[in-house]
């Protein structure tokens, strides 16, 4: 993106035009009556903002922005949107002040903290001069990855990585609880949780069947690429649980179910957990550290493998199999508790109009 914008005037123009479409997207969705135009509008949100983030050279939030924002939200809120009215009932203005207040309130006190903030892009500000700086001088030598968010991330913080995992596997749980899912099996599922529009429709259902299986390939050059670009387990992740709930909307929650049941998919979950943890474990046992991914081969058989000249000659393959290792755990934890919940809605559903029926 700074390629493309190669005079910081341009650059500026072309980030006060993406915030003015941002603000002008908030305002129509505030003006907005339909739930299917809130959510296309939402998902244009996303996109947008992703544009920015890319103008402010942060694509592997610019991606994750992307692939969350306008991505698997945008498919569970379509999903959300089968189950509901198209209209959103108005609310009387006296029920608006106490959230119009603190959204003014939140707005003030992000305007008096700015000017503390460093310039943007500024070499000597705190986060660029100390440990900023290390990373990006110590991780071709330590780590190997030319992406030097994916190793921080997968390797200097890989504890605390896999705590965010487990806090997502642990929302996933308690989602599950609050919704109450009992769907076990595909003849518990609805029968219409499905858009409306592909009944009789053979242009969606190809297109589908098109889109399906590449967007689950791209899901997993993702996890593959996160060493080398933007990307990763949580990008492909939700890229993934994306395709399987897109899968779900046009053919129906009961032949997902059968090709992906809900047992597996809830052990899958766990499984990524699980994985993650194990890869720390078997460090210890080859007498390193937890989540020490040099100690995973021997010194003697990696000195045998090539080195590589992305690693400035060094050999770290103990680091790349670990990086990848721990990314396919993150990525199966949260592609599995997406499509757990999306399961566990359905199913209330389900049982929300059994009930009406009776």
């Amino acid at each position: 993106m700074s390629l493309l914008l190669a005079s910081p005037e341009l650059e500026l123009v072309f980030s006060a035009l993406l915030l003015t479409l941002v603000a002008g997207l908030v305002v129509a969705l505030l003006a907005a009556r339909s739930v299917l135009t809130c959510i296309l509008l939402m998902s244009a949100f996303s996109l947008t903002m992703a544009l920015w983030l890319m103008t402010m050279d942060a694509p592997d939030v610019a991606f994750t922005e992307a692939s969350v924002g306008a991505g698997v939200s945008t498919m569970i809120l379509l999903g959300a949107a089968l189950s509901s009215t198209d209209v959103i009932p108005s609310l009387r203005p006296g029920r608006l002040w106490f959230p119009a207040v603190a959204c003014l309130a939140a707005f003030i006190g992000m305007a008096l903290i700015v000017p503390d903030l460093p310039v943007f892009g500024d070499p000597g500000s705190p986060p660029s001069a100390y440990v900023g700086r290390l990373y990006l001088e110590q991780t071709p030598h330590d780590i190997g990855a030319p992406n030097v968010v994916t190793a921080v991330l997968a390797s200097y913080r890989g504890f605390d990585t896999l705590g965010e995992t487990t806090v997502i596997f642990a929302a996933g749980v308690g989602v599950l609880l609050l919704l109450g899912g009992q769907v076990r099996s595909p003849d518990a599922a609805p029968e219409d949780v499905s858009l409306r529009a592909s009944a009789g429709s053979p242009v969606l259902s190809v297109a589908a069947r098109l889109l399906i299986p590449i967007i689950c390939l791209y899901a997993f050059y993702v996890l593959a690429h996160g060493e080398f670009g933007a990307g990763g387990g949580f990008q492909a992740g939700v890229i993934l649980a994306a395709a399987l709930i897109l899968h779900a909307l046009v053919f129906g929650v009961r032949e997902t179910m059968k090709a992906l049941p809900v047992g597996v998919v809830r052990a899958c979950a766990a499984l990524g957990v699980l994985g993650y943890a194990a890869v720390g474990f078997l460090a210890i046992l080859n007498g390193g550290r937890f989540l020490d991914y040099d100690a995973l081969l021997s010194p003697v058989f990696e000195a045998g493998l090539p080195s590589s000249h992305l690693a400035g000659g060094h050999h770290h393959w103990g680091q790349r199999i670990g990086i990848l290792a721990i990314e396919t755990g993150v990525m199966l934890a949260v592609a599995s508790t997406m499509t757990a919940i999306f399961y566990a809605f359905t199913g209330r559903v389900s049982r929300s109009d059994a009930a009406g029926a009776s």
